[in-house]
């Protein structure tokens, strides 16, 4: 049977550049046309306008508004993209003149989203972010919902199908939030059972697109989606990874961070990031290769200072080191790394970085072990990092040294066990 090619949608992009150095606009519309891409769109058109603030009715001047009109005619496109999050009546007001479908940048990002979502979790996210964002929007843009409360006892007094709709709406958020409240608690079971199993976690963090799912499974040797589009992770995924010394640590994959994320998509998304929270260390992952990777690194420091993640111990990955062109400087970080994740011996130098660190979080041991304390012997090997294990034969024991966390439940075992 012959592969049906998918009709990609034919898009206008349109920008307002604001007292801004001109690759700030070049880039945030770069961005633009790669989120249109990823979410199956074709950019055939970009307009932009110089202005010193944004118009209130229309985004764009009115001039602009006549030039987009002509552009639409000339290219008959299935919808017109804005670069940032319009007023329902700035888009109310351009959908008078306009015959093309209008959406904003928050909306393209919830698509995509949507379309890339899939654990229960994610989805419950993304549904909870759409009805948010369509909450304000419902008045005069005819937003007609599949299932609206009718019949008796729905309806108070005179009460409009607006009202009506965004009872709906509402409604259909508590629900949301409520069924959210159970996987986030369900989540926290497991990882309440991780920490007192006493497992280090690390969480993969960074820009979207920085390669971070690439990292990821050649690190975990997982399968998390791994694609050169923005936002190809949605749902965390954790895997376990082996270090050097045979120690084993968790390592989390997570949803990519991007300019200008809308604040409600951040709050939707907390308890997907929480996941970040509880990690013992960050790394993260910049492509080094990108033009604007400085404004990346930057936009993801915000972030973090925003979701209360700035306090959590980081290792910066400068990624695609092998696509690096001109003069890379890397930031003023105490940890970093330059790397390819394609490169095993990167990896395998990038391993040898988190037990480095994780050694910092540790306290050194150095005991004499019966050989008949098989039980300890075992949990040593298990749950710290050995850097000597021999056996004394004329003594029947075994001198062990090494690290291990000084809150570990055996801690106190190894300390009795010194002679």
């Amino acid at each position: 049977m012959p592969h049906k090619e998918t009709i990609k949608e034919k898009a206008i992009l349109v920008g307002v550049q604001l007292n801004q150095t001109d690759s700030h606009i070049e880039q945030s519309l770069e961005e633009l046309k790669a989120l249109t891409e990823t979410a199956g769109g074709e950019v055939v058109a970009i307009l932009t306008q110089n202005r010193d603030r944004i118009h209130s009715s229309t985004y764009i001047g009115k001039g602009k508004v006549e030039e987009l009109q002509a552009i639409e005619e000339e290219y008959e496109p299935d919808l017109i993209i804005f670069n940032s999050e319009l007023s329902p009546s700035q888009n109310r007001n351009l959908s008078k003149v306009l015959g093309a479908r209008i959406i904003d940048r928050t909306q393209l990002i919830l698509d995509i989203f949507a379309k890339r979502a899939r654990s229960r979790e994610g989805k419950l996210q993304v549904q909870l972010a759409q009805l948010e964002y369509m909450l304000p929007r419902l008045s005069g843009q005819g937003i007609e919902l599949s299932r609206l409360g009718g019949g008796i006892g729905t309806r108070g007094p005179g009460e409009t199908k607006l009202e009506t709709d965004r009872r709906h709406i509402r409604n259909e958020i508590a629900e949301v939030k409520r069924q959210l409240q159970q996987v986030v608690k369900h989540r926290s079971q497991y990882r309440e059972r991780r920490r007192k199993n006493n497992v280090f976690q690390i969480a993969l963090v960074g820009y979207t697109n920085a390669g971070k799912s690439t990292l990821f499974n050649r690190l975990g040797e997982a399968d998390s989606l791994e694609e050169d589009q923005l936002f190809a992770t949605l749902d965390p995924m954790t895997r376990k990874l082996k270090l050097p010394s045979n120690y084993s640590i968790l390592m989390t994959d997570t949803v990519g961070f991007i300019q200008d994320l809308p604040t409600s998509l951040i709050a939707s998304f907390r308890s997907t990031l929480e996941e970040v929270n509880e990690a013992d260390l960050l790394l993260h992952v910049v492509d080094a290769s990108h033009p604007n990777y400085i404004e990346h690194e930057k936009t993801v420091h915000r972030l973090f200072k925003e979701l209360e993640m700035d306090h959590i111990p980081q290792l910066t990955v400068y990624n695609k080191k092998d696509a690096i062109t001109g003069d890379f400087v890397p930031s003023p970080s105490e940890n970093f790394i330059k790397i390819s994740a394609l490169d095993p011996s990167d990896l395998h130098e990038l391993k040898q970085e988190i037990e480095r660190l994780m050694i910092e979080q540790m306290v050194p041991f150095d005991v004499q072990v019966s050989s008949d304390e098989g039980n300890l012997i075992a949990r040593l090997k298990r749950d710290a990092i050995i850097k000597d294990l021999s056996f004394i034969e004329e003594k029947d024991h075994y001198h062990i040294s090494g690290y291990i966390f000084n809150d570990h439940p055996i801690a106190g075992s190894v300390s009795q066990s010194k002679e």
